[in-house]
């Protein structure tokens, strides 16, 4: 595996890491200022909306994230992986955990420093039913 398929590789799971984590932060740092993410039923949002819907995701739920890393392709400064998703939404107040489960893709572009980060992002996340 080559170096940047490695760092793409790290930073989709240091991505899962700061998911379950709740480490907003940590999930600002891995994307670039002009990401945008493509979420069924949404409108259209990049970095000034993600903090906000995160934090309030966290406060109502235990979120436990899965992403199984299906496909990882670089070409020159620009990066792409497919992946399959499983999240577990576990209400903090009690009751029944919701499961949703689709597909992510997400583009990565590299940086003048060589980091990568995560650009655009689009999940097709559907509720699991049981």
């Amino acid at each position: 595996m080559e170096a940047d398929e490695r760092a793409i590789g790290d930073l989709h799971n240091s991505w899962i890491d700061s998911v379950n984590a709740g480490n907003v932060d940590g999930l600002l740092g891995l994307m670039a200022d002009d990401a945008v993410f493509l979420n069924p039923g949404r409108a259209p949002f990049g970095p000034d909306g993600f903090p906000d819907g995160f934090a309030a995701a966290h406060q109502q739920y235990r979120i436990c994230c899965k992403s199984e890393l299906e496909e990882l392709v670089v070409a020159g400064d620009i990066a792409y992986t497919l992946c399959r998703d499983s999240l577990s939404l576990a209400p903090r107040s009690g009751g029944e955990a919701m499961d949703l489960a689709g597909n992510r893709l997400t583009i990565y572009r590299k940086q003048a420093d060589g980091r990568w980060l995560l650009a655009r992002d689009a999940n097709t996340l559907t509720l699991v039913t049981r």
